[in-house]
């Protein structure tokens, strides 16, 4: 049965630049799939030109409400949701967020059937798509490009003023680096994103075990998991999936890091009712040495003290004063000198938009074809063209209704 995408248009504000699919990428879902086909919203602000779409043999339309499929990043106003329609966008629903209470709600009273970008997963609960890894690979240089100004050490360019990924490591291949040591938090996409950037540096990887007791004459860096960074608070031995089963009984381990390291870089998940990895008062402990944050995760008030806001592309840094738990110049003396921008992967558009385009190629387009035989669409469909939320997603009932 023939299904018609449409690439729809970003109208979300501060622009946002990627999309699902390249214009390459359309063509060869296309290719691919015969029954599938791809029109473009008409559009000035995404990375690819309306041309390329259409010298791909994309048609780029002012009018997409023909199409069966609408592909977008981020929430789509109320004003612009077509009713009846099956949507894929980052929607920011799943974890009840106060201020899209009002979609989710235009969502249901239109009757479309809304799937998250995020709760695309496997049969495990794993998110088989995403923009992690750009958000690690923009988040470390970024970390870098604030020690470079703040030290007065470098100037690296934003990325939002490079090309493409290529650019970014011409960068940073002319810079040098002192004697730093850093922890990298996680081991997912994010984490792996950034672990590419510090690893482009030639910085040297060392074990936790020698990480915490040796002194080194060249940068390093340590990648923790939450088995290192988290103990039980009876002593018994960490089971990581017992944590993540339940994270009651269990306290921040980070200190032990904190106290040898200057710069932290964070590619961790945080779950609900995880110990912070380090709180205000944690800060202020005289064996606190890090000073500089780059806070990819970017969980505003939560496990990272430091991240009291979020940054932005446009002023990316700020300073966070342990003492007076505040904000202040990113070079004030004292300071936490301070990376968290919560959209990292819109620096890097292109590099972004090409990747996330593979992922949900393989992972979800063949599912419109083959009867989702592996069950991708109906685990990520959120809402029914009925107007009622699925029973995976029944628990956002309360959240609609404006109970919580």
């Amino acid at each position: 049965m023939p299904v018609k995408f449409a690439i729809i248009k970003e109208r979300k504000s501060p622009p946002d630049k990627r999309v699902v699919f390249s214009p390459e990428k359309c063509q060869e879902v296309m290719q691919s799939f015969p029954e599938a086909e791809l029109v473009a919203e008409s559009s000035d602000i995404r990375i690819f030109k309306n041309q390329a779409y259409a010298e791909a043999g994309v048609a780029v339309q002012e009018d997409v409400t023909a199409a069966d499929v609408m592909l977008g990043v981020k929430e789509v106003p109320v004003e612009a949701l077509i009713p009846n329609k099956k949507y894929f966008f980052f929607s920011h629903t799943i974890k009840k967020q106060p201020y899209n209470r009002k979609l989710l709600r235009a969502i249901l009273d239109k009757k479309i059937e809304l799937y998250d970008h995020e709760t695309i997963v496997k049969a495990s609960g794993a998110r088989l798509i995403g923009f992690g890894r750009y958000a690690g690979l923009v988040g470390a240089y970024n970390g870098f490009r604030l020690l470079g100004i703040r030290d007065g050490l470098f100037e690296l360019p934003k990325v939002e003023n490079l090309a493409d990924l290529k650019e970014v490591k011409a960068e940073l291949d002319k810079i040098s680096l002192p004697n730093i040591r850093i922890i990298l938090s996680g081991t997912g996409k994010v984490a792996k994103g950034a672990k590419e950037i510090l690893d482009h540096l030639q910085i040297r990887e060392v074990t936790d075990a020698d990480y915490l007791s040796k002194s080194y004459d060249e940068p390093v860096y340590c990648m923790i998991d939450v088995t290192e960074y988290n103990k039980r608070t009876d002593g018994a031995p960490m089971d990581k999936y017992a944590f993540y089963a339940d994270p009651t009984g269990y306290e921040s381990d980070l200190m032990k890091y904190a106290k040898v390291s200057d710069m932290f870089i964070t590619g961790h998940f945080y779950g609900d009712g995880a110990p912070f990895l380090f709180t205000r008062e944690d800060a202020r402990h005289p064996d606190f040495n890090i000073n500089l944050v780059s806070d990819v995760s970017c969980d505003i008030d939560g496990p990272i003290a430091s991240t009291i806001r979020p940054s932005t592309i446009a002023d990316p840094f700020y300073g966070y004063d342990p003492q007076t738990e505040s904000e202040v110049d990113f070079k004030a003396p004292g300071a936490i000198a301070v990376m968290a921008v919560d959209n990292l992967p819109c620096e890097l558009p292109k590099d972004a938009s090409e990747g996330f385009g593979d992922m949900f190629m393989e992972h979800v387009i063949p599912a419109f074809f083959n009867g989702d035989k592996d069950g991708v669409l109906e685990r990520a469909r959120m809402t029914t063209q009925e107007g009622i939320l699925t029973e995976r997603f029944a628990y956002l009932q309360d959240y609609v209704d404006g109970k919580e």
